[in-house]
């Protein structure tokens, strides 16, 4: 019985300490129906920066659906913006800073974007002990219909290397 009692306590004790989480979190997604965690592709941990194996997801979706951004605690706290690209994550389209201490960004819509295949990446401000380096979740969109008036009309969005 005793040997029981050792790995529980040793389980109990590994979730004790700061209360902060020993990575980056995931953020939220939601457009319409839709609700998604996405893993960041890179965050700053330690003071290091670090880059992780992940697939953005990309959501279909229909025109004028919001599209609600939820950032956990520490990313809002800090400061964070949204920044748009093309449907490669190769061309930044614009961005979006966020109001500070704000964790839930609601006022975008997948036709404020007009390429009808576009990614949303949420960036958190730098850390200074990362030297600029800092946490980002991207996540894809395909809007439905996309041959109205985007100058991307019939691509789709690839899947992201990796």
């Amino acid at each position: 019985m005793r040997r029981a009692a050792v790995p529980a306590l040793v389980l109990l004790l590994a979730g004790c300490g700061s209360g902060e989480p020993a990575g980056p979190q995931d953020i939220v997604v939601q457009a319409g129906p839709q609700r998604v965690e996405v893993a960041p592709t890179q965050s700053c941990l330690d003071g290091e920066g670090q880059r992780y194996p992940t697939t953005p997801p990309i959501l279909e979706v229909s025109p004028d659906t919001t599209i609600r951004l939820t950032v956990p605690d520490a990313v809002a706290e800090r400061g964070w913006s949204v920044q748009v690209f093309d449907e490669r994550l190769e061309e930044l389209l614009g961005e979006v800073d966020v109001e500070a201490g704000q964790a839930v960004f609601d006022e975008i819509n997948a036709s404020d974007v007009v390429p009808p295949a576009f990614y949303l990446v949420v960036v958190e401000d730098a850390d200074e002990a990362c030297e600029g380096f800092s946490g980002a979740w991207p996540v894809g969109f395909l809007r439905a219909g996309g041959g109205q008036g985007g100058t991307a009309a019939g691509t789709t969005a690839p899947a992201p290397p990796g």
